[in-house]
């Protein structure tokens, strides 16, 4: 990608975010249907703009990092709202254009009588701000009290939590992922553990506990489908950066763009907030692709430090 002023993309960069809360002995808590050009003027507040347009918009916002740069925000619609304003607060124009869809789960009446188990549960562990979402709302609905101990992986799940009241959360310290949660835990042999989570997914968490002698039960709180996607209609748009926040969604993003001749969609640069995303895009063939830090916050961060260096 040209840069603001023709320069071409500089080459991949890496940013570290810590992001922890206190950290007590637990306690806590990856449908679309409108067009895309309602999307941006409900959501993002902006109708979608031309070339000129766009440079009117960086003379408006010149001391806003990303003036006039149109972002392409990937992320459900509930997830993306807090990322799309704090872009258009940085004087960008965020462009969203959600690659899943979320959804309850399929059988309620499963996850009600599962929910009833945590009376019996040590520790109950929420793996993203979906899995607060769903599982919160059918565990306050049945009355039945968290357990002792509560984890997540990620500080958006944490902050989920708090927002409903949780008040203690064990997160891990520097990586964000299931990894970086099993190296916080303590010994859990004979403990009852519960994993909110949607359908499918990563089975390193469950596994390892079970190894460690924890007895592990997944409930399927919401599911994932894909969205219908124009992925000439996201070219024609000329976002000048791409933010992806699911393996999922990648792999989703790059199927469709494969059956689409000409200007190859991974020649926008990407941002993604986890290694193991990078890892694919790279496999994918992404040009420029920027691992940010975790959160909103990170993210934001990240694409304000590329676009000071495209100047």
């Amino acid at each position: 990608m040209a840069n603001r002023h023709g320069a071409s993309s500089r080459p991949e960069h890496e940013s570290a975010c810590a992001c922890q809360l206190p950290h007590p002995i637990l306690d806590e808590t990856t449908s679309h249907s409108t067009k895309a050009s309602e999307n941006d003027a409900q959501v993002a507040g902006y109708p979608p703009e031309g070339e000129g347009e766009n440079e009117s918009l960086r003379e408006l916002h010149i001391d806003q990092p990303l003036a006039g740069l149109k972002i392409l925000v990937t992320r459900p619609h509930e997830q993306a709202v807090h990322l799309v304003q704090a872009i258009e607060h940085a004087g960008g124009i965020p462009l969203l254009r959600p690659l899943l869809q979320i959804a309850p789960a399929e059988n309620a009446d499963v996850l009600k009588a599962q929910v009833l188990h945590l009376a019996d549960a040590d520790l109950a562990i929420f793996i993203s701000p979906n899995a607060v979402q769903y599982g919160m709302a059918a565990i306050q609905a049945s009355g039945v009290a968290l357990p002792p101990a509560v984890a997540t992986i990620g500080p958006g799940s944490a902050k989920a939590l708090g927002e409903r009241g949780v008040g203690k959360v064990l997160l891990p310290d520097t990586r964000h992922d299931s990894e970086g949660l099993l190296e916080q835990l303590p010994e859990v042999t004979g403990w009852r553990v519960m994993i909110f989570r949607g359908e499918g997914g990563r089975e390193l968490l469950g596994e390892t506990l079970r190894a460690r002698g924890a007895s592990v039960e997944y409930v399927t709180c919401y599911r994932r489908s894909k969205a219908d996607l124009d992925v000439g209609e996201l070219l024609n748009a000329h976002p000048d950066a791409m933010v992806v926040t699911s393996s999922e969604a990648l792999a989703h993003l790059r199927q469709q763009a494969d059956t689409l001749p000409g200007r190859r969609i991974s020649e926008i640069p990407l941002f993604v907030p986890h290694p193991r995303i990078a890892e694919l895009a790279r496999e994918q063939g992404w040009s420029h692709v920027y691992l940010t830090g975790t959160g909103d916050e990170g993210l934001l961060a990240t694409l304000q430090d590329w676009a000071k260096k495209q100047d």
